[in-house]
C-alpha cells in the first residue's frame, strides 16, 4: 500500500529544500521588482496593502541581514590589523 503525500496547509511553517539557491541578491531582486510593477500599475488598489506588506518584510529582513553581516566584516578588519 503507497501512502498518499500530504500537501502542507497556508498556515504550516515548511523548512526551503537544502538546495533552494536563494541568496541575498535574489530577496533585493524581489523587492525591486515589486517597486517597479508598482510603479507600472500592475496593482489595483485592495491589492496594494499586502503587496505593500511583503515588500516591507523582504526590506526589513534585508536590513537585517546587512546589520548582521556588518560586525563579522569589521571583526574581520581588526583581527588583520592586530595581526
Amino acid at each position: 500500500m503507497t501512502e498518499a503525500k500530504q500537501e502542507p496547509t497556508l498556515t504550516e511553517e515548511v523548512a526551503p529544500p537544502a538546495d533552494a539557491g536563494l541568496s541575498l541578491n535574489d530577496i533585493t531582486a524581489c523587492v525591486s521588482i515589486i517597486d517597479i510593477v508598482t510603479k507600472r500599475g500592475a496593482f489595483e488598489g485592495p491589492e496594494m496593502a499586502d503587496v505593500g506588506a511583503v515588500r516591507n518584510r523582504l526590506a526589513a529582513f534585508l536590513d537585517a541581514a546587512k546589520a548582521a553581516q556588518e560586525p563579522a566584516t569589521d571583526q574581520a578588519t581588526e583581527e588583520t590589523i592586530s595581526e
